[in-house]
C-alpha cells in the first residue's frame, strides 16, 4: 500500500516538475542566456533517471552518475540527478545496485532510526542533505500519515540485480547549489541540485 502511495505521488511530482520545466524553458526562450551559463560545472549533469523518466530540456544527456557510493556487501547506490522544484523540494533519483558476488538485503540502518519512520517498513528514509554553508540539515519528506517520501519496501536484490530509488527533501536555499548526501552504512557524496 505505501509503496503504491509513494509511486503516486512521485508520479503527480514528477507532472508538476514537467510542467513547470516546460514553462519556465519558454519563459527563458528570448533571454539570451542569462546566468544558465554560470550552472555548467566540470560535474556531469542527471542525465536520464534509473526509473525511466526523462530529463528535462536543461538537463544534460551524459549518462555518468553525480556519485557513487559503495556501501556494504557489495552494494552501490549510484546517484543520477538531485532536482530543486518549484515545489520547494530536491527529489534525488538513483539506484541501488548489488555489484556482490551474492544476493544481499538493504540492510535496514538506511531507514534511519526515527520511529514513526521504522514503522513505516523498509524505506531510504534515514538519508539526508547537508548544506554545509547554511549550516543546516535536511530530513526526507513525510506524508500527512508519517511515511517517508522515498523509496519504500526496498526488495533484495540477486548479484547484478538493481532497483530504481528516489528520496525528496526540502530544498535549501536557492543560492545553495551544492549539498553533502548521507546515508546510513555509505560514505558521503557532495552532489550539485540542478533546476
Amino acid at each position: 500500500m505505501s509503496m503504491r502511495f509513494t509511486t503516486k505521488a512521485r508520479r503527480g511530482m514528477v507532472a508538476l516538475t514537467v510542467a513547470a520545466g516546460l514553462a519556465l524553458g519558454v519563459a527563458g526562450c528570448g533571454g539570451g542566456g542569462g546566468d544558465d551559463g554560470d550552472k555548467a560545472e566540470s560535474k556531469p549533469s542527471a542525465g536520464r533517471s534509473s526509473d525511466g523518466s526523462q530529463p528535462s530540456a536543461q538537463e544534460g544527456k551524459s549518462e555518468q552518475p553525480l556519485a557513487e557510493l559503495k556501501g556494504p556487501d557489495g552494494l552501490l547506490l549510484q546517484i543520477t540527478g538531485a532536482v530543486r522544484d518549484s515545489g520547494g523540494f530536491v527529489t534525488v533519483n538513483g539506484a541501488m545496485k548489488n555489484e556482490g558476488g551474492e544476493a544481499v538485503n538493504v540492510p535496514a540502518q538506511v531507514s534511519g532510526n526515527e520511529t514513526e519512520i521504522i514503522r513505516n517498513g523498509s524505506s531510504l528514509g534515514g538519508a539526508t542533505l547537508v548544506d554545509a554553508k547554511g549550516k543546516k540539515r535536511y530530513y526526507v519528506l513525510r506524508d500527512t500519515e508519517g511515511r517517508p517520501l522515498t523509496t519504500t519496501n526496498l526488495p533484495a536484490l540477486k548479484s547484478g540485480e538493481s532497483f530504481p530509488v528516489f528520496m525528496q527533501f526540502p530544498a535549501p536555499p536557492a543560492t545553495t547549489t551544492e549539498v553533502a548526501f548521507q546515508l546510513p552504512m555509505f560514505p558521503t557524496a557532495t552532489i550539485g541540485i540542478s533546476g
